[in-house]
């Protein structure tokens, strides 16, 4: 454990390239031996220029306690690269982060086919519409979802994730906030929250451009749904190439300026996508007990609906009458049934394990009997309803109309 105080105070040197940090670690084996290399001999590691040797030769160690104490009061595990749990496809890299700071866990990560779903910012509906479809579908098969958590495609992907019921580890581009979203908050309990920063460090513009080729470094394939020319996510497709990753890249509309990018990628050579199989299958092969094959079961919003019911006529039977007449039991009971009547049987659970008043999490896992994340995606997907809300707390309300 002693050793650790060294790891971090390596990590905190965020004046230093991520190049730099991790050229450190691997010309001494270690933070450790790093920091007690001899006076002057900085200069001469190769990937650390005179103003970063300059800055080492300080040795300052004054971060490293306010860190430690962030980490415990935030419940943020500290991975180093030289740690079991550290992944080694991320290891790989060029320039690999020399410490994660994680909440949730990346445990047999290895083991998965980890695809990260990328796309702009500025998504529109059929954008976002593909981000969190492919997401969703992936997950169902047996995959993972990375994702950048920006606004937009991003975080659709996210939550199509989550949807699932599947894991997501999201790569920031800050450190971790003291006060989560509602979305990390799920994330962390069904995957992982990674940074590479520690907790305090100021944010800079250059850090979310860094944060990609943690991102690519995690996953086996990147599947673009859309993106302009010029925009971070070609960018993004650019680096997890060099890092020799799988490329795919979601058609749209020739004229759209926001397909210009994936159609360019396809005439590059990326293979086009419509679904999440259509990625998976290319590491079905590699994953053989773990991806498997759900396209008959698509994303929510790819189902077919239910055909509207036929206008009473005066041939209706008596019967039938009589069944319509049966369920007349005031207003306020048909708005209740109106209301729950597309929810599957686990929301149902869920939402009579909360018909109580404001409920605790905890408690409606337990009521259920539900896991943890199964719990916290049909949450996400009850509350994008507007069936449940979020209270402080980690209280959840329904939003049910009675009458």
């Amino acid at each position: 454990m002693a050793a650790i105080k060294y790891w971090l105070w390596l990590s905190s040197q965020t004046r230093l390239s991520p190049r730099a940090r991790a050229a450190l670690a691997a010309h001494y084996g270690g933070a450790e031996e790093a920091f007690h290399a001899p006076a002057g001999d900085f200069c001469r590691v190769p990937g650390v220029n005179s103003l970063e040797a300059q800055l080492l030769e300080k040795r300052d160690m004054s971060r490293v306690e306010p860190i430690l104490a962030a980490c415990q009061m935030q419940r943020i595990d500290i991975i180093t690269m030289q740690d079991a749990d550290y992944p080694a496809r991320l290891k790989n890299i060029f320039a690999p982060p020399v410490v994660l700071y994680v909440k949730g866990s990346l445990k047999g990560l290895d083991e998965e086919a980890a695809v990260a779903v990328i796309g702009t910012r500025k998504a529109t509906p059929y954008g976002l519409k593909m981000g969190g479809n492919l997401a969703w579908e992936i997950a169902k098969a047996g995959g993972v979802v990375v994702s950048l958590m920006t606004e937009g495609v991003d975080q659709a992907a996210a939550k199509g994730a989550l949807l699932a019921g599947g894991r997501c580890i999201a790569v920031l581009g800050t450190a971790h906030r003291e006060r989560e979203s509602a979305l990390e908050k799920d994330i962390a309990h069904s995957g992982a929250l990674v940074s590479e920063y520690a907790p305090g460090t100021p944010a800079m513009k250059s850090f979310f451009r860094d944060r990609n080729r943690i991102a690519s470094g995690l996953s086996v394939g990147v599947a673009v749904v859309e993106a302009p020319e010029n925009s971070g996510a070609l960018l993004f497709a650019a680096e997890a190439l060099e890092q020799g990753r799988e490329i795919f890249a979601v058609p749209g509309n020739a004229d759209a300026p926001n397909s210009a990018g994936t159609i360019g990628l396809i005439k590059q050579g990326a293979k086009p996508v419509t679904c999440g199989w259509d990625v998976l299958e290319e590491f079905a092969p590699l994953y053989p007990e773990k991806l498997k094959d759900k396209s008959p079961e698509r994303a929510p919003d790819r189902r077919p609906t239910e055909p509207e019911t036929a206008p009473e006529t005066g041939d209706q039977m008596p019967s039938e009458r009589k069944k319509e007449i049966d369920k007349g039991k005031g207003k306020g009971y048909i708005d209740l049934r109106e209301q729950l009547a597309g929810l599957s049987g686990e929301q149902l659970e869920i939402v009579k394990a909360i018909s109580g008043g404001s409920r605790h999490i905890d408690d409606i896992i337990e009521t259920t009997g539900y896991t943890a994340a199964k719990v916290l995606s049909q949450l996400t997907l009850l509350e994008i309803k507007g069936y449940v809300r979020r209270d402080a707390g980690k209280r959840i309300s329904l939003n049910l109309i009675r009458k």
